[in-house]
């Protein structure tokens, strides 16, 4: 079974798929890169990828840190979404041009996202409350995002993203029927509402903060795993609130 996956995963669909990831991460590495890489890495057009985190106040600024959020969840989140793709892979019959429109429609709700977190980005901007690399500037601020994330852990609404998520064949049986697009649209709105949560953590652990990046991604991995995901998400929570009350009281 498991020889069987691999090699179904050596398809050019999954090989594409692949790739996608990993030009996001080595998009998202050079603009994180430490200055002294930029400089020495003019090959790759130094300037543009310094600049392109930087925030500045205008309709360039905006479109910049558009790229990096859409950049930012094609990395974190595409791989999340790998065993409910494989499942749909598993179902059979499936052509190049279905796979593709079931990631282009899960990748579309997320650019959807990305467009709304970097309105937010640009208001707290311009709120004074992040710095232009959106980075968080008041420990409050840091700590009631913290807070706010870790409650939704508790949610009703966030049980019913996962238990969806968790189970990608019952997901896909459900809506066969609507073809590729529309169940990626939904796969996409059913994890926004998994982990839209979590990655608007990055103003309080950094926008470009590769670190941040790699163990978000990971924790949302796990959480969406039918087996290991519900000893992870409430204790999840627990541990963003006792974080976020913290770095409150710090604040204070």
């Amino acid at each position: 079974m498991f020889a069987s996956r691999i090699r179904a995963m050596a398809a050019p669909h999954w090989i594409t798929l692949f790739g996608f990831i990993l030009l996001g991460w080595g998009a998202l590495f050079l603009m994180a890169a430490p200055e002294i890489m930029r400089e020495g890495a003019t090959l790759y057009g130094a300037e543009f990828w310094a600049g392109l985190c930087n925030l500045t106040p205008d309709a360039a600024g905006f479109a910049r840190i558009t790229l990096m959020w859409v950049l930012m969840s094609a990395a974190m989140m595409a791989p999340t979404a790998l065993p409910a793709f494989a499942t749909y892979d598993d179902l059979g019959h499936t052509t190049q041009t279905h796979f593709g429109a079931l990631v282009g429609g899960y990748m579309l709700i997320w650019i959807g996202f990305s467009i709304l977190a970097a309105v937010l980005q640009f208001s707290l901007f311009q709120a004074h409350l992040v710095s232009s690399l959106g980075d968080s500037r008041s420990s409050l601020f840091s700590g009631l995002l913290l807070i706010g994330a870790g409650a939704y852990q508790f949610t009703p609404l966030k049980e019913a993203c996962l238990s969806k998520c968790r189970a990608p064949l019952t997901f896909f049986m459900s809506h066969w029927e609507e073809g590729a697009l529309r169940m990626g649209l939904r796969l996409g709105a059913v994890c926004v509402g998994c982990c839209a949560a979590l990655m608007l953590l990055a103003f309080v652990g950094g926008v470009m903060n590769l670190a941040f990046m790699g163990l978000a991604t990971i924790l949302m991995i796990l959480e969406k795993l039918p087996e290991l995901g519900r000893f992870v998400t409430r204790p999840l929570g627990v541990t963003l609130i006792a974080a976020g009350l913290w770095l409150g009281l710090m604040g204070t």
